[in-house]
């Protein structure tokens, strides 16, 4: 699917490390594009230079390098960036390759942080806002459903955020389902809910495993 794309020039586009394709990559590099992708672990390369980074926002290396492999140094013959970034909140290592020089380290890390939060977001419609069937099998029908899908999604959120309610999503999602012809304000069809999720959780008790 990245050869069909329509490349953007001076956008950058932030992959996972599946698209990992230097040949491609590179051509991106050639049209004025940008990305952001993570790097494999077994990447073979040299480093160039090494700029100072604060590793107290979790940065632990910023890099300038040459792919050395067979294959990634025929494919890939520009120099690139490598950036090291440790996500404390997960304790996991997280290292990009990126053709954007400019930009602060810190944010070439906090784009694929963003990348993650879109990936999270399609995955709670793919578990919750499930499409059973299709009213129509066209492209722009499909395309149609799943814009709703999104925008219920959208819908649901700012309500929760409005009302200051505390239960998750999903189960806004479930009240909504079964009251969407009722005419009753919003805040009253979720009382019950809310008064669970007080329950779930007292305020006065210790959780065990909070």
């Amino acid at each position: 699917m990245l050869d069909s794309i329509p490349l953007q020039a001076g956008a950058i586009y932030v992959m996972d490390r599946g698209y990992i394709h230097f040949k491609r990559l590179y051509a991106l590099a050639q049209a004025a594009v940008f990305f952001v992708v993570r790097a494999r672990d077994n990447m073979r390369y040299r480093r160039r230079y090494s700029h100072p980074v604060d590793k107290a926002t979790g940065l632990r290396s910023d890099q300038t390098i040459v792919l050395t492999g067979v294959d990634s140094a025929y494919d890939y013959p520009a120099p690139a960036r490598r950036v090291h970034f440790f996500d404390a909140e997960h304790h996991n290592d997280l290292v990009f390759l990126t053709n954007q020089f400019s930009l602060p380290a810190l944010t070439i890390a906090q784009l694929y942080k963003s990348r993650w939060k879109i990936e999270l977001f399609f995955k709670w419609i793919k578990q919750h806002l499930r499409i059973k069937a299709f009213f129509g099998t066209s492209a722009n029908a499909v395309k149609t459903q799943i814009w709703v899908a999104a925008s219920v999604y959208l819908l649901l959120a700012i309500i929760r955020k409005r009302l200051g309610l505390r239960s998750d999503l999903y189960r806004i999602l479930q009240v909504v389902s079964v009251t969407v012809f009722e005419k009753s304000p919003l805040l009253q069809a979720f009382q019950s809910i809310e008064a669970q999720a007080s329950a779930d959780n007292p305020a006065n008790q210790l959780n065990l495993f909070s």
